[in-house]
């Protein structure tokens, strides 16, 4: 299972700093999201997550200059969710670069904007599902009823759609759901929040997905990515 850096960017910076040698009280903290993602991929990640806090507050990528210094950097995908709405945002954030995008499931209930957002991305463009049963439920549905997981996951895997995040999918990982998510062919499935210790990344890994996605819980120190990688049964690349 991959283990996937997430940084939040807010006015060109980190949401949060990053001080990777607080505990030896060595080198200095940073919030420039290029330096972070740095420390990252010199450490094996083999991708970088983006969550664009501006963007999403203001429906198109914000985030510009700084996703721009992060693609100088490094030479590893850099996944962009926030602010991606459509196939112009996308365009945009590929043009900075993105490699991938995240669309919200939102755009699960209108598949005129799918299709035209497919047509741009391709197998780059991931849906996020939040999965949680009250959420599922009070969600504004563009139909009579909402669907069923499995219903809604058919319909985008049937359009075109091969990558899944599951929002908020650590926090209490239900194997089974998890599990028939992972099933559905050609459907690489990530999950992102919830997870603040190994213990949680193995019970995800147990549940068959292709990757865990972990932000505040690695820059708060919280987690050591060296032993995530080991929870994840991943390896990390020979220095």
């Amino acid at each position: 299972m991959l283990v996937i850096p997430s940084i939040d960017l807010e006015s060109g910076r980190s949401r949060l700093v990053f001080w990777p040698g607080a505990a030896a009280g060595t080198g200095a903290p940073t919030d420039r999201p290029e330096r972070i993602a740095r420390h990252f991929v010199d450490l094996g990640a083999p991708v970088i997550h983006l969550v664009d806090l501006d963007g999403a507050r203001l429906g198109r990528p914000e985030n510009l200059d700084a996703i721009g210094r992060i693609a100088a950097e490094v030479a590893v995908p850099l996944q962009l969710a926030g602010g991606v709405d459509g196939p112009e945002q996308i365009r945009l954030a590929f043009a900075v670069g993105a490699t991938r995008v995240v669309m919200p499931q939102a755009v699960a209930d209108q598949p005129d904007l799918l299709r035209e957002s497919l047509a741009v991305a391709g197998d780059w463009l991931a849906i996020g599902l939040d999965l949680r049963e009250e959420r599922w439920r009070e969600y504004p549905w563009r139909r009579p009823q909402p669907p069923t997981m499995s219903a809604l996951v058919g319909e985008l895997v049937a359009a075109g759609v091969r990558r899944l995040v599951v929002t908020h999918g650590g926090s209490d990982p239900d194997a089974a759901v998890l599990g028939e998510l992972s099933g559905h062919g050609y459907t690489e499935v990530l999950v992102a929040g919830g997870v603040t210790d190994t213990a949680g990344i193995e019970r995800v890994r147990h549940a068959g997905v292709a990757g865990i996605i972990l932000g505040e819980a690695l820059l708060s120190g919280q987690l050591d990515y060296a032993e995530a990688v080991g929870a994840a049964g991943a390896r990390t690349p020979a220095a």
